[in-house]
């Protein structure tokens, strides 16, 4: 990017930096702003900055035992007994020894104590690693080796290539052109593609001077920790100058160095403050519907407990009262029990001792012992091993298996789930004209096969060998030099992010951050206008066989939000161009108005491909003059120094520029379903498993793909859109949906109704019937007015009478909420399932997070329960493992309770036959082991094994 000499407004360190930093230091709880400067430790020492450790464990050798027995005493199982075994200490209440509660108590807490002890010393063998890893730090003009744990704020480090960051940096000088750094962030976001940082030019020119980096004296003030990974504000102030800092400047913990032979940086975040730290927060931990009932179920067992207690304690008051003084001679009243009364209360508690075995104290040792087991078997399942990536599929976590085979909702993404995320550009809109069908000698379309005849691409030295593309129209236009079709092409080799790496001469390989800049970079490359590098300054494009280098001045950022990405370059004719692509909803908002005929033309062709289920993009470019850029150049760079509302700033600044916008055309890839999709998705209807798709596609695209997967099916009863833009519209539209699906539920006598009025504050919506198969298709913002409080009910009701559910046009917040909404007013288990980063909310709002390792990085699958390659491996997840699991879990409950009231309920019967005097039927020492290993093995081995 060029670096524009910024127009600085005031700063307080123009002044007196070291005045303003010291009279903030003491806000080190309440952190605003980050002040240090480069190597002064003493300075920097002052601001109690945390050095660069990590602890990511829970225990250490003195508090372990205390804190691991608390911590399982807060178990309200583990809690009776321990009052249980206080009780067996009082001799006048006690028949039993006290070793048959110590005995199986201590058994159920050690295997617990040495489960969390193992997983513990996990953590610290993986804490002490990192933090023993060497670094190399300058010091004094000398490269000095020091551990990972020693590094703090202001230090200057040195890194290598393949080497992991060990702090937050900012990058100060690569061994690369321009200072140039290739990183890794796999460990932060999942992506294997690579990313670029750069340094700013005024430290680039420090390169690997040892003297000069001793000497770098600069003065950083940034924003305070933060987990935000994709973002950085602050300012250098360097030899009386102030230089911006953005996240393109950070080297960020958990990035690896690619390619880059070494590089400097400055340490800005250490330790629990670096932006890796801050995103490992505790992850919600999920239980399910059968923990719940266990739960219930002890709380029941003890009221049933105290209610025999109870009863046996007034059998003993009134046989010791009527039949007690013929056995004086015998068994004489101690001196303590004054009274039949008094007797009866002791024995009430001496039947709450003996019939203890009723409360399961190794109930949650033996759920836990079958759900591994239960995980295992998902991870050894072979027909779910994807021989082409070498991938099994996993279970992540063992506390919700049996949870499977009751999903009733799944909400799944589209791109890289249901389709393979594997882009190819496959048609496109130029100036009005279609291309991308063949046809015929006779001049009839034909569909595309094998045989198909290949646009041969031989006067391309360049072109990439396996790209395909069968409309030799498109390469005639190219060859006439057709002045709307160079640009077009000129404006995708322009337009993206991808950095590109020749080791051999000719061979190009490009390094995408999606697939879809990949693939449209590519088919530039192909059709002759060929991305060969780039620097911060400039690109070098082949065009035609002829290389041109533009000067790069300006990027303006792809967001969620923006939903398109533009560059401003100047041409070697000197004119400074401005080029643009993004969502059509977008751009066709910036066109000049010139340009209605043949954005309705393109608009058009547009829908043709979302009929196919093709993905889409318009294309559009300005020529900007010269002195209205270099004033918006200055905005801009105001902007970028500004530390508050940043966002806000750019945007508006952004928005200055993207205008009166001049349509080229239209892009469309293929991203093909994966394999045993639909397939998948008809035996999921089958077992009454609702399908939703919540994707940030464009509507057209998404129902085809709905369509295809067998979501929706032409045989339908019905199909809604709800498209409305404000609150009326939207209520109107879904309560028409739902008089047509079932017309009594808008009646006030319809029970549902009566049952809302009668509660208002509503826990559980009732499930309702509609009268037949029905399909539902909302947008993302008709879903924003939807999801607020008043319109949510009725969003919920609609929806769940549907068969299969399309959102489109969604951002990753309203995945979640729709999830969480399902979640609170019906009474199912859900399930997501997805493949990105964007997926990651839903995935952790669900009852159940299913991650698929795709194109799209690591991410979802580092966030999910279970996780695999292929989506329709989810069939045997739910209906196999799922009900095996599940199956497997009933049976073991109802034989273990079975077993403890058959094994109790024997001394409550034989009290009726020793005058109530809580006597014991069983020898001690096989009450001790009966929970532990009698009864306990017979059931465990039929639940792990029986199918």
């Amino acid at each position: 990017m060029k670096y524009i000499k910024p127009f600085i407004s005031e700063i307080p360190w123009n002044y007196s930096w070291y005045y303003c930093a010291m009279s903030l230091f003491e806000r080190q709880d309440g952190e605003q702003e980050r002040y240090l400067q480069a190597n002064n430790r003493e300075f920097n020492t002052k601001f109690g900055y945390p050095n660069n450790t990590i602890k990511t464990s829970r225990y250490n050798v003195f508090n372990f035992l205390p804190l691991n027995l608390f911590e399982q005493f807060q178990r309200l199982a583990n809690a009776y007994f321990l009052v249980l075994l206080f009780l067996q200490l009082i001799p006048q209440i006690s028949s039993l020894a006290w070793y048959t509660t110590v005995i199986p108590l201590m058994v159920v807490l050690s295997i617990t104590a040495v489960k969390d002890a193992i997983d513990d010393m996990k953590r610290h063998q993986n804490d002490n690693h990192v933090n023993n890893r060497s670094v190399m730090v300058v010091m004094n003009g000398r490269i000095k080796e020091d551990k990972w744990m020693n590094i703090q704020v202001g230090d200057i480090i040195k890194l290598r290539n393949n080497q992991p960051v060990t702090a937050d940096i900012l990058l100060l000088s690569s061994s690369e052109p321009y200072s140039l750094t290739y990183i890794e962030t796999a460990e932060l976001d999942g992506e294997t593609n690579l990313k670029v940082k750069q340094a700013i030019p005024v430290t680039s020119d420090l390169e690997d001077n040892l003297e000069l980096l001793s000497a770098f004296d600069g003065k950083v003030t940034c924003e305070s920790p933060n987990n935000k990974l994709d973002k950085f504000t602050g300012i250098l102030t360097y030899k009386g100058k102030d230089f911006t800092l953005d996240h393109d400047k950070l080297l960020l913990r958990g990035c690896i160095i690619r390619n880059t032979d070494w590089c400097y940086g400055l340490v800005i975040y250490t330790g629990p403050d670096t932006k890796l730290m801050q995103n490992c927060g505790k992850s919600t931990f999920k239980r399910t519907h059968m923990d719940h009932l266990l739960n219930v179920l002890v709380v029941w067992i003890f009221l049933f407990l105290g209610s025999m207690c109870f009863i046996l304690a007034i059998g003993h008051g009134i046989w010791e009262n009527k039949k007690g003084y013929y056995f004086q001679n015998y068994l004489p009243w101690e001196e303590y029990v004054p009274s039949s009364a008094v007797s009866a209360i002791l024995v009430f508690w001496s039947y709450f001792i003996i019939l203890n075995t009723m409360v399961p104290i190794s109930l949650y040792v033996s759920v836990e012992i079958i759900r591994l087991g239960n995980s295992c078997y998902i991870n050894w399942d072979r027909k779910m091993f994807y021989a082409p990536k070498n991938s099994p599929a996993q279970a992540r976590t063992t506390t919700l298996n049996e949870e499977l085979g009751q999903v009733k909702y799944v909400f799944s993404d589209k791109t890289g789930t249901l389709t393979q995320n594997i882009m190819v550009f496959n048609k496109c809109s130029i100036n009005g004209m279609f291309y991308g069908h063949v046809y015929d000698k006779k001049g009839m379309k034909v569909e595309v096969s094998e045989e198909t005849e290949k646009v041969d691409f031989s006067y391309n030295k360049l072109a990439d060998p396996k790209f395909s593309f069968y409309d030799k129209t498109l390469v005639e236009a190219v060859k006439k030099g057709d002045r709307w079709v160079h640009l077009f092409f000129l404006s995708l080799s322009l337009c993206h992010t991808v950095m590109s790496e020749e080791k051999v001469e000719g061979k190009l390989v490009y390094q995408a951050q999606s697939p879809d800049e990949g693939a449209l970079v590519t088919a530039a490359r192909n059709f002759g206008f060929v991305f060969r590098y780039r620097t911060s300054e400039t690109i070098a494009v082949v065009e035609m066989g002829e290389t041109k280098v533009y000067q790069l001045l300006a990027i303006l950022d792809f967001s969620n939000v923006r939903k398109r990405m533009s560059i401003v370059v100047r041409t070697p004719e000197d004119r400074v161009m401005l080029f643009c692509k993004g969502a059509d909803t977008i751009l066709c908002q910036l066109l000049h108005p010139s340009c209605r005929f043949l954005r309705d033309v393109t608009m058009e062709h547009l829908d043709d491909f979302a009929v196919e289920g093709l993905r889409t993009l318009m294309v559009a470019y300005r020529e900007l003059d010269n002195s209205f850029f270099q004033a918006w150049s200055k905005k801009h760079s105001e902007a970028c120094l500004s530390l508050e509302n940043r966002e806000h700033k750019m945007s508006n600044v952004y928005e200055e520029i993207e205008k009166d916008l001049m349509l080229l055309g239209a892009t469309a890839i293929e991203d093909k379903l994966q394999d045993g999709v639909p397939e998948t998705v008809a035996t999921l209807n089958k077992a009454q498993i609702k399908m939703w798709v919540l994707t940030g596609d464009k509507q057209e695209t998404a129902v085809n793909i709905a369509y295809a997967c067998n979501i929706f099916e032409e045989e339908m009863d019905g199909m809604f859109i709800v498209e409305g833009k404000n609150n009326e519209t939207v209520l109107q539209e879904l309560r028409s949906a739902r008089d047509k699906m079932k017309p009594e539920s808008l009646l006030e006598s319809d029970p549902v109704n009566i049952y809302l009025t009668s509660k208002p504050q509503i826990l559980r919506i009732p499930e309702e019937v509609p009268n037949g198969n029905y399909g539902l298709i909302i947008n993302g913002c008709s879903l924003a007015y939807a999801l607020e409080g008043n319109l949510e009910l009725e969003l919920v009701r609609t929806a769940c009478m549907c068969k299969g559910v399309i959102c489109c046009r969604m951002t990753p917040l309203q995945k979640a909420q729709v999830v969480e909404m399902v979640k609170r007013y019906k009474k199912v288990v859900t399930l997501a399932i997805g493949d990105g980063a964007n997926d990651v909310s839903m995935i952790k709002a669900a009852h159940i997070g299913v991650g698929i390792s795709g194109q799209e990085g690591m991410q979802a699958m580092l966030n999910s329960d279970y996780a695999f390659s292929q989506f329709h491996y989810l069939q045997r997840l739910l209906l196999v493992h799922g009900r095996w699991s599940y199956n497997r879990m009933c049976k073991f409950l109802s034989y273990f309770f079975y077993k403890n009231f058959a094994f109790t309920l024997v001394h409550f019967w034989y009290a009726f036959f020793s005058g109530f005097s809580a006597q014991t039927v069983y020898d001690t020492w096989f009450i001790t082991f009966y929970n532990l290993v009698y009864t306990s093995l017979p059931v465990l081995g039929l639940s792990l094994f029986d199918q």
